[in-house]
């Protein structure tokens, strides 16, 4: 929801909660206070709000605070709703228990965790903490040292980490995930099982522990779970649909005495299963604590009634749901567009040039998004966009020359158009096998020096233990200096040179880094020549601005999972072709459902524009283009619901079409006449964007009307936000 939903009733600290600003179903998830209680909150439907004026209402109603546990995925979002809550009613909100899993897993366990045997002053260790633990346990064991291919620190953390959050033994998650570490597979086990004993005689816990060892102390101590049911009396979780299985039987071990347990979810934003959350658990929780009551929150506060008409569209044709259907009472009627461009420069551009053209009649650039599947999916856009000279900040995932393995790469392309990049050369010493720091810097440090750097480089004397990966190097260096200057050519002669390195230095996670270098190469082919290419990866602001000031109006870029939860005026959902959303490797079943659930949050981000785009054909890794077609989802989608945009330009990287874009650019109109509830009788005939054609049955004393809809059955909708009109 926009701005303060409780600006109304926030200037005062008052000593009852006024209810009368929530709507129908609101209401009633906020007085339901007995028993379990399953809120479906579609997204932009007051979901925080809900949870905010349950806990006061509760509070008002006599409940003791200490008695109401609130569960969050974040201390900010806690704390934020027992604030909020307080200015609602009065201070003694603050006394609500409210925290994260792990924070209030953390406390319980202080308390209660010598049942388990545990002192109450262990210590918790954070991800770097783990990762040195499990450094110093490879070395001792000597695990690695023969075999290079042996999966890092933070790989064999990610594993056992895994292994925990999804419920899962380490072999499944290893031959799920990382089948090209099987080998080592037994060696992986051994240091899982070191790993544990350590912190168990160093009196350490991980985040993981936290919630296991709750988990075992609910279920191993029933003394314990009594009383912590008991303290508990009424339990609030958000975002239920992002729990983890552990998480799932923690809310039902500790619920289990008053079952006045409510959950907050939106099962069609169940969108990270990769972290361990389970789809299930929202839909299996009427199972879980029987005569669950189901409220719906579909009432939307953030999009017009067409994107909601869209999105509708999308998630109807999950498998599995709760069948909703977000309204709105917000004026606009502007239908969301579909472009699909010859390729993904046309793509691009036209997503650059509506930008601009949108920022030019007046929507702020940080009010703009681009989202996008996969991070490497914006490599073309972001160069598109640094060649207009557009700022943006990119979130979730790195930029194009941010990326270890990247910078690599280009490296070898720098130094050929500025051979005295000391810093460029030093990167590529680095990867050479025997060479360390102090040396790469004085090999650099001569080259700086040379004013021929190929002949300084040939008569180097090299040591002899990297005599013979210096020479390499330098025979790389000849070929691309001799090479015809195309820079899709110099892409595979530095690759051939370069791929064996990149599968030593990430050998742990090496295929899924190789899309990005597939990447490279498909945007290296689409230039002429390199130093564009060079200018073009920079993507350095021509000044130096302050970040901070800057971050305020920027463009944002970001994959749809780190978007979740943002809302903006204007979205582009990029690279929706098939095969590249969904993902290639989801089949059909759960990973599938995942990624429309991932395609309706995307779409459901946009409060007044949106914008579904793909291209028609993509370059595959062995230089050959591929006609593709739109996403599945969106082949799906019933007409009327979007129009069409089509491209004019001729493709070909490196140009600038010209889109026609009257189609997609918003048409202010003229303003007309508000209705006023004199207006409006009992019997007559109104029409509604969303429901269709219905009567009016009740006009209360404020500006609500109760109206039957032939399609939708009674709906009360308030004048000021419902887009009527008077038959």
């Amino acid at each position: 929801m926009n701005g303060d939903p409780f600006s109304a009733v926030a200037d005062k600290h008052s000593e009852f909660v006024d209810l009368q600003g929530l709507n129908k179903p609101q209401y009633e998830a906020v007085t339901t206070t007995e028993g379990p209680v399953l809120v479906i909150a579609g997204a932009g439907s007051g979901k925080t709000r809900t949870l905010v004026y349950r806990v006061a209402h509760l509070v008002d109603k006599g409940v003791a605070p200490e008695s109401i546990l609130l569960l969050t995925f974040t201390r900010k979002a806690s704390q934020e709703m027992l604030w909020r809550a307080g200015r609602l009613l009065n201070e003694t909100c603050s006394r609500v228990v409210g925290g994260t899993f792990h924070g209030i897993a953390n406390l319980l366990l202080r308390r209660y965790g010598s049942h388990l045997g545990f002192d109450s002053s262990f210590s918790i260790i954070d991800r770097a903490d783990a990762e040195g633990i499990v450094n110093l346990l490879k070395s001792s064991l000597g695990l690695g040292k023969k075999e290079k291919r042996f999966p890092s620190k933070r790989v064999v953390v990610n594993m056992i980490s895994g292994a925990v959050n999804k419920s899962m033994n380490l072999e499944t998650l290893v031959q799920e995930q990382y089948g090209h570490l099987l080998d080592h597979l037994e060696d992986i086990e051994k240091l899982r099982r070191h790993y544990h004993d350590f912190k168990l005689d160093h009196g350490l816990m991980d985040y993981d522990d936290l919630l296991v060892n709750l988990r075992r102390l609910l279920e191993e101590s029933p003394e314990v779970q009594q009383t912590i049911a008991g303290r508990f009396s009424y339990i609030m979780v958000d975002e239920y649909q992002d729990t983890n299985l552990i998480q799932a039987d923690i809310v039902r071990l500790a619920a289990n005495e008053s079952k006045n347990v409510m959950v907050v979810g939106d099962d069609s934003q169940s969108i990270y299963s990769f972290r361990g959350a389970d789809f299930y658990n929202i839909m299996r929780f009427p199972k879980d604590f029987g005569d669950t009551r189901v409220i719906k929150l579909e009432e939307n506060y953030r999009s017009t009634q067409p994107i909601l008409s869209l999105t509708n569209n999308i998630i109807e044709n999950a498998a599995e749901k709760y069948t909703k259907t977000l309204f709105t009472s917000i004026e606009g009627d502007w239908l969301p567009k579909l472009f699909g461009g010859r390729d993904e420069l046309e793509e691009a551009s036209f997503i650059v040039q509506t930008i601009k053209k949108l920022i030019q009649q007046g929507v702020e650039p940080a009010n703009i998004a681009v989202l996008f599947r996969s991070s490497f999916h914006s490599y073309k856009l972001e160069i598109e966009l640094t060649a207009d000279r557009i700022e943006y900040e990119k979130r979730g995932g790195l930029k194009l020359t941010e990326s270890a393995h990247m910078k690599d790469m280009i490296a070898f392309f720098r130094v050929l158009t500025n051979p005295q990049d000391t810093l460029s050369w030093n990167r590529i010493l680095l990867q050479l096998e025997k060479v360390g720091p102090a040396t790469a810097q004085k090999i650099s440090n001569t080259i700086a020096g040379a004013d021929d750097v190929l002949y300084t480089l040939q008569n180097y004397r090299a040591k002899t233990t990297w005599k013979e990966a210096f020479d390499r190097l330098v025979l790389l260096y000849e070929k691309l200096l001799g090479a015809e200057q195309k820079p899709g050519m110099l892409f595979e002669i530095a690759l051939h040179y370069y791929q064996p390195i990149f599968e030593r230095l990430y050998s742990d996670d090496y295929p899924k880094r190789q899309k990005d270098l597939d990447q490279l190469k498909g945007i290296m082919e689409g230039y002429e020549e390199l130093q564009s290419f060079i200018d073009d990866t920079a993507l350095d602001p021509p000044e130096q601005v302050n970040a901070e000031e800057s971050c305020m109006d920027r463009l944002v870029l970001s994959t749809i999972h780190s978007a979740k939860g943002l809302e903006f005026d204007a979205v582009f959902v990029m690279g929706l072709a098939d095969g590249r959303f969904p993902h290639a490797s989801a089949s059909y079943g759960e990973q599938w459902e995942e990624e429309r659930r991932l395609l309706y949050v995307a779409a459901t981000r946009a409060r007044k524009y949106l914008y579904l785009t793909y291209p028609r054909q993509l370059m595959t890794p062995d230089r050959q283009f591929r006609r593709t077609g739109m996403s599945p989802f969106l082949s799906e989608m019933s007409g009327g619901l979007f129009e069409r945009i089509n491209g004019t330009g001729a493709g070909g990287y490196g140009q600038r079409e010209q889109i026609s874009l009257e189609e997609a650019l918003p048409v202010r109109k003229k303003k007309t006449k508000k209705l006023q509830m004199e207006d409006f009788s009992v019997g007559c005939k109104v029409r509604h964007p969303f429901f269709g054609t219905g009567t009016v049955k009740k006009t209360s004393k404020g500006r609500s009307l109760d109206i039957y809809f032939d399609r939708h059955g009674l709906k009360t909708l308030h004048l000021d936000y419902a887009k009527l009109t008077i038959l």
